[in-house]
């Protein structure tokens, strides 16, 4: 019995243990397959991140190399006109240089035609002269100092004539060409300049926001308009213009100090005496700004630095003058880009040139507030702040009354009256213009010979018909130039008047 319970106990014990053997593996299998399903599902979402980090950074890289490639054409496009545009520099300055090679080589050829035509000429003279005195000495027997000297004279009086038409042509083709040169080198520097001239004259109108503005521009009593002439030394002129109040005044700084004062006034709504003092002084000072701009504005634009900034401010306000209706200060701009051509053209100093020119009208701005002519004190002004003696001097010199002795003064007289001169820039009443014409003909007629004259082309040029009987062709070269001289002597005239003397002779006979 003992042995049967031995044996049941041990059954027993083996089947618990079993048991739990089993049901222990199960719960760890059941372990190890939670584990395992946990593992695979973050090695999931660790795959997936990868795989969305490695489809932003191929993003990512496919936009920054796209940035890069168009980046790297643009670069490519610019360098590419940049080439093309110094190609196309580099072919225009080899195309010019070889116009101007050409240019050279026919003038070089015409010279030595020229030269080989007088050589020629020389010879044929010397071997007529050899051949005459040979003819003299056995015809007459003269000796031979005898010879030359009659042969001198038959050799003087046969080629009288056509070393005159020689000489006439030489000087012709000088002239010709000198006047080619001189219209080409002034052409070029107008047509630099393209400045719309001013009508700017003694009055300014404003335009009023509405008509019962006006009642509060005079004000009670006249007060407000009062003290604001007091203030600005303007008339304000108050009628029955609709919409619109006239400031009149001589002075152009004054009525642009007015106007903008009176647009502030309406601007701010506040119209009376005290706020008018106030008004009136802060116009002033942006007056005073826009002065001292216009002028830094006007030589930067010529390319001059280092300029006194009193003359500066002095030539700030000449923007606010006219002369003729032309606009002082584009005038004075407009001559100083052409001045730096020319001086540069002919080897003059560029800079004094330009200064000059610039500055040749600075008188203009105190000619109210100093006496005496506006290119004396533009002068004295220039010699007071620091400019040079010849820059004074070729300011001082742009009109008659001052000879001028440096190039840099002949070059501001001639740009003076080509700016001036030009279609437009100036304003000439009627009166004066025919006044000019008829006395311009009166000089051409004043002279022997004339049958009529007539003045053309907006008096650029005059047309002088002469007597053929009194007058022959060597006699009309002298008369024209007798009368371009009359005409410089005794006329005020800005550029160049051709003066064109016309010699015809008709014969007529009839057959019958």
């Amino acid at each position: 019995m003992e042995i049967i319970f031995v044996i049941a106990g041990a059954v027993l014990g083996s089947g618990a243990v079993f048991g739990y053997s089993t049901f222990k593996a199960g719960k760890d299998k059941q372990s190890s397959v939670g584990i395992l399903e946990q593992a695979e599902s973050k090695a999931q979402r660790i795959q997936d991140k990868a795989q969305q980090k490695y489809e932003e950074i191929i993003k990512n890289a496919r936009s920054e190399a796209d940035s890069i490639i168009t980046d790297a054409k643009k670069d490519e496009n610019k360098r590419r006109n940049e080439l093309k545009n110094l190609e196309e520099r580099a072919w225009e300055r080899e195309r010019i240089l070889d116009k101007k090679l050409d240019q050279a080589d026919e003038k070089m050829e015409g010279i030595r035609r020229q030269n080989d035509e007088l050589a020629s000429l020389k010879q044929e003279i010397v071997d007529i002269r050899t051949k005459q005195e040979d003819k003299l000495s056995k015809i007459a027997k003269l000796t031979k100092q005898e010879a030359q000297d009659k042969l001198l004279k038959m050799t003087e009086r046969n080629i009288k004539d056509d070393m005159i038409g020689l000489v006439t042509k030489m000087q012709a083709d000088a002239v010709a060409d000198a006047e080619d040169r001189a219209q080409m080198i002034l052409l070029s520097a107008m047509e630099r300049m393209a400045g719309d001239v001013t009508s700017e004259r003694t009055v300014t109108a404003v335009k009023l926001t509405d008509d019962e503005m006006k009642g509060r521009i005079i004000g009670k009593e006249g007060r407000n308009i009062q003290a604001l002439q007091r203030e600005t030394g303007v008339d304000v002129l108050v009628d029955e213009t609709p919409g619109m109040v006239v400031l009149s005044s001589f002075d152009p700084i004054r009525r642009q100090v007015a106007r903008l004062a009176l647009e502030l006034l309406m601007k701010d709504g506040r119209i009376h005496p005290a706020r008018i003092e106030e008004v009136v002084a802060k116009a002033q000072r942006e007056i005073e700004k826009e002065v001292k701009r216009a002028g830094e504005d006007a030589a930067r634009e010529v390319g001059l630095v280092g300029l006194p900034k009193e003359m500066l401010g002095l030539l700030g306000e000449l923007k606010f003058r006219t002369s003729y209706g032309q606009n002082v200060l584009k005038h004075s701009i407009e001559m100083a880009h052409m001045a730096g051509q020319l001086a540069e053209e002919i080897g003059a100093d560029v800079r004094v040139a330009k200064t000059a020119a610039l500055f040749h009208d600075v008188g203009k701005a105190v000619t109210h507030k100093v006496e005496g002519q506006h290119h004396h004190i533009g002068a004295e002004y220039a010699l007071k702040y620091g400019m040079s003696e010849a820059v004074a001097h070729a300011i001082k010199a742009h009109h008659d009354d001052v000879e001028a002795t440096t190039p840099e003064a002949l070059i501001i007289r001639v740009v003076d009256a080509v700016s001036g001169a030009r279609p437009g820039a100036r304003n000439a009443s009627n009166e004066n213009f025919v006044e000019r014409m008829r006395d311009l003909e009166n000089v051409a007629n004043s002279f022997d010979g004339i049958n009529n004259a007539y003045a053309v082309s907006a008096g650029r040029e005059i047309r002088v018909f002469v007597k053929p009987e009194k007058i022959d062709d060597l006699s009309a070269i002298k008369l024209a130039r007798d009368i371009a001289t009359k005409i410089e002597s005794t006329m005020q005239y800005p550029g160049v008047i051709k003066v064109n003397v016309i010699r015809e002779t008709r014969a007529e006979e009839y057959a019958k």
